[in-house]
């Protein structure tokens, strides 16, 4: 009869395994510079608004939109067509990440994909479970105020 001390076969497997497992895991929690982090914008800061407190409408793309900033506020704005301009609080409902402008008439969230309508802001797909929230906007001399 033979009598071991050391740890069982079954013992040795699990650890093996955990070991294995555990560079992946802590690698998947770093947060090496340039590396994609949830949460955060993949896209350029914000441009500032003029000292005026407008944004040139040249600035804002027919189809499209662009970010920008208004104190601690980050706001997307839209042209979905000419002359008509949108204004809407860039950050996603779903977890704060600033959203992309939109292409191609979706405004998408490079987090988790949330996708909201280019010209309304609502809710086309989530997570996220409402639209994007207005900001009041206008356009006076060529110049979008916030």
């Amino acid at each position: 009869m033979s009598t071991t001390t050391g740890p069982n076969r079954r013992t040795v497997l699990c650890g093996l395994a955990a070991a294995l497992a555990a560079p992946g895991a802590l690698a998947a929690c770093s947060s090496d510079a340039g590396e994609f982090q949830p949460g955060t914008p993949t896209q350029a800061a914000p441009q500032q608004t003029t000292a005026g407190g407008g944004t040139p409408l040249a600035q804002v793309p027919v189809g499209g939109g662009t970010i920008v900033t208004k104190g601690e506020q980050t706001i997307l704005l839209v042209q979905p067509t000419a002359g008509t301009v949108k204004g809407f609080d860039a950050s996603c409902p779903h977890q704060g990440t600033t959203v992309d402008p939109p292409q191609n008439g979706v405004i998408t969230c490079p987090n988790h994909f949330s996708q909201f309508d280019g010209a309304t802001g609502a809710l086309r797909k989530g997570p996220a479970t409402t639209g994007l929230t207005e900001v009041p906007v206008r356009v006076v001399d060529g110049s979008v105020q916030v």
